[in-house]
């Protein structure tokens, strides 16, 4: 690879994450201002409003991946947030501050996120991701988002609500500014998109790595960025279902949102890896945060502590180090 091609695609890599992070702070921004302004619950804003613009990045980045015939970078970015998201932005705030779960919502988000994984684990198997798959996935999604809907409004006064609640108050926005924040998040992610995805590719190509490789790295990391932000802030405030309905919420939008509108555009061909390491490490960090949940460790019932989040960071950095010996 040329210095200067190298130069270039590195730029684009880097200018791509930065304008990135910045508008999807912005769409976040304006879409809570105008829920606010139409009266949406703030459980209802913290499930599915937030959740959908910190999971913007990766489903801008895999669609455009998708439809520029990449379904490596696609997969990879989804996939690898999972990971990054349990294994990183959990473990790093756990061992910080313990996680105390306290919302009912996200103990029932908790094992609805390891079945939607295994769901997706079980449409790899074939080697492919199917119209027919996506479409599934997506009808899943869909599900889930009148279930988060009817929660909202059943659950007014639910502890993730409440601790949002807080935050809002605190960070009103007149409409005006909202819809602009919005528009302007919405125009910026996809022109931030588009030339991360052509330096990703480009670095792949000139390394002589697969696209996967690429996204599972150095794109999930640069588009989980926005759930480490809100996590590490929500951790100091002692928000601990903010922390946990960031990750669920974002994982949820990975595995059934972001891989299923991918799939629609473009049909994926699916590396063996796929499923035999990157799945599996996904299903296995979402099985342990079920457990760690849920108490099941008996080291404390619905408290993530730090000796949990430490094993998190370690199954993180071993599963980096197993991609990096795959390299050699």
């Amino acid at each position: 690879m040329a210095v200067v091609e190298g130069l270039l695609a590195g730029g684009a890599v880097l200018i791509g994450l930065v304008v990135l992070l910045y508008s999807a702070d912005r769409f976040v921004d304006g879409a809570v201002g105008v829920s606010r302004h139409f009266g949406m619950p703030t459980l209802l804003i913290g499930m599915v409003i937030i959740g959908f613009g910190t999971s913007a990045p990766e489903m801008v980045v895999s669609a455009i991946s998708a439809l520029q015939g990449n379904p490596g970078l696609a997969l990879g970015n989804a996939y690898g947030s999972n990971i990054t998201n349990i294994a990183l932005i959990l473990g790093l705030t756990a061992v910080l501050r313990p996680i105390a779960v306290h919302s009912h919502a996200l103990r029932k988000e908790l094992p609805l996120l390891l079945l939607m994984t295994l769901v997706a684990a079980v449409q790899l198997w074939d080697g492919h991701l199917s119209r027919f798959d996506a479409l599934v996935l997506l009808l899943l999604f869909a599900g889930w988002m009148g279930w988060s809907i009817r929660q909202a409004w059943r659950r007014p006064g639910d502890a993730l609500g409440s601790e949002l609640e807080q935050d809002l108050i605190l960070q009103p926005l007149p409409l005006r500014r909202a819809v602009g924040l919005l528009l302007l998040g919405l125009v910026l992610l996809t022109l931030s998109s588009r030339l991360l995805v052509w330096g990703a590719v480009r670095l792949a190509q000139g390394f002589g790595v697969s696209d996967l490789i690429i996204g599972l790295t150095i794109v999930a990391i640069g588009t989980s960025l926005p759930e480490l932000a809100s996590s590490l802030a929500a951790t100091r405030k002692g928000e601990h279902d903010l922390v946990l309905g960031n990750v669920l919420g974002s994982n949820l939008f990975n595995t059934l949102a972001v891989v299923g509108i991918a799939g629609a555009i473009e049909p994926l061909v699916v590396e063996p890896a796929v499923l035999g390491r990157d799945m599996l490490t996904v299903a296995l960090l979402t099985a342990a945060l079920l457990l760690f949940g849920f108490g099941f460790t008996g080291f404390g019932r619905g408290r993530i502590n730090r000796f949990e989040g430490a094993l998190l960071l370690v199954a993180y950095g071993a599963y980096n180090g197993f991609l990096v010996w795959s390299l050699l």
